[in-house]
């Protein structure tokens, strides 16, 4: 029993870390978004930073040696992408905005199956589960920021309203804005499609926050229902 003990004690330390290099890994990625002018150094700099989430994500989550390899190969080729885009001006804005987009959208299916297989072998909410939803949050922020530049550079058309320019962090900013239905209303999507997804990000958001982050962080060190031993 003690030993059973001290193996769950060691995995829950083992996760709340990787969770926690998680975490930082997207404060350093919204940092850089948001604060650093756009520039080909700081789009290089983005996509390794989207790729390093992502294998954060994966690894975070537990998962097979194959996924976590198959992750560092996509990561690979999208800071190879950024490099190229950099260097050359080949490759458009769009494409490299929309594979950023892909990966990030790779990150929350497996924080949430991280998370779920924490709660499974613990049989309590730790740390390291609020850590994982509250990541997931951030990834689901960035991911509708992602797809808005794509829209923008993709679609022919301006993605906001006032002829306002769709940079990485006005989109970072409008996604969390719009995530939290802050609705401060300097930016506006133009098009029924941005109306939408913004309509969309605003339900997923504030379900998201009332549903599961209020329901893990309330059951914060409760552990679960065991069934009776009928034998």
């Amino acid at each position: 029993m003690a030993q059973a003990t001290a193996r769950s004690a060691l995995l829950g330390e083992r996760q709340r870390q990787r969770y926690g290099l998680l975490l930082v890994a997207l404060f350093a990625s919204l940092a850089v978004q948001g604060a650093v002018a756009p520039s080909p150094v700081q789009q290089v700099v983005v996509s390794a930073l989207v790729g390093g989430t992502l294998l954060f994500a994966f690894w975070a989550a537990g998962v097979s040696s194959r996924l976590l390899a198959l992750a560092a190969a996509l990561a690979a080729v999208a800071f190879a992408l950024s490099i190229v885009r950099a260097a050359t001006g080949d490759i458009g804005d769009g494409a490299t905005r929309a594979m950023n987009a892909f990966l990030v959208a790779l990150g929350p299916p497996a924080v949430a199956l991280g998370v779920v297989r924490n709660l499974r072998a613990s049989g309590e909410v730790r740390i390291e589960s609020v850590m994982g939803v509250l990541s997931l949050y951030i990834l689901l922020g960035m991911l509708f920021a992602f797809v808005y530049g794509a829209i923008d550079k993709l679609g022919g058309d301006p993605f906001f309203a006032s002829e306002a320019s769709a940079t990485v962090s006005n989109c970072l900013y409008y996604s969390f804005t719009t995530l939290a239905t802050v609705g401060y209303g300097d930016f506006t999507a133009r098009s029924d499609l941005g109306h939408t997804l913004s309509v969309t990000e605003a339900l997923v958001g504030q379900i998201y926050l009332v549903t599961v982050v209020s329901l893990i962080v309330s059951n914060l060190g409760r552990r679960g229902r065991r069934e009776p031993d009928l034998a």
